[in-house]
């Protein structure tokens, strides 16, 4: 998989506290400034009363990254860059992350801030589910009852998520298979049902999130 994008697999909140100071960090996927933009603003609007919201995100992957940090009124260097640093080297794309901090009274120092918002992305990282980011395209192609189970087996086995299922006079399946593993697929399908299978194409997604099964960093 060392070709593979990795990508958040939804949004996800952790939380931790460190002398009294509440550090709420907000990840999810975003695959342009404006949707991380959105998602920075969605989080200040959720914590109005909040001290800080450190955005950090990166749009894209490899050499075509768009990085983007902020302190948001802690002392320079503290918050934003500690925090893209670990992000940066997660192997992650195309996620953005707000940090939010309650000031609890007592203050941090430069090195308390780094570590807390450095940490406070390692946590978010570590529950993290992961994606794969793919182009992919949605299939709909009929299957008699006696190769509905095997069909199911050949869909796992290529990766493939059955969107949808319809149960009539055979079953009508609805797949999303990543583009990579398509003709090959439907080659063996056409051999499953000695070439009674007939494909119609639903859609095609370039930015698919396709979770990975059973694998979070």
């Amino acid at each position: 998989m060392t070709d593979c994008k990795l990508i958040p697999a939804r949004r996800v909140e952790t939380e931790f506290v460190d002398r009294n100071s509440r550090f709420i960090t907000n990840a999810a996927p975003a695959f342009s400034v404006a949707e991380a933009q959105a998602f920075i603003d969605c989080i200040r609007d959720k914590y109005p009363d909040a001290s800080h919201h450190v955005p950090v995100y990166l749009i894209g992957h490899g050499s075509a990254t768009i990085a983007h940090c902020s302190d948001d009124g802690e002392p320079a260097g503290t918050a934003g860059r500690p925090a893209l640093a670990v992000l940066q080297g997660s192997g992650l794309g195309d996620i953005v992350v707000v940090i939010t901090r309650y000031f609890g009274g007592t203050k941090l120092g430069t090195g308390g801030l780094v570590r807390a918002y450095s940490d406070s992305m390692r946590l978010v990282l570590e529950e993290m589910p992961l994606a794969k980011k793919v182009a992919t395209t949605t299939i709909m192609f009929v299957v008699s009852y006696a190769l509905f189970e095997p069909s199911k087996l050949m869909i796992n086995n290529y990766d493939g998520l059955i969107i949808d299922q319809i149960f009539g006079a055979d079953v009508t399946l609805t797949v999303r298979l990543v583009n990579k593993h398509l003709d090959s697929f439907k080659e063996r399908m056409v051999n499953l049902t000695n070439g009674h299978v007939e494909f119609i194409t639903i859609e095609e997604r370039t930015n698919t999130i396709m979770p990975l099964r059973n694998k979070k960093r």
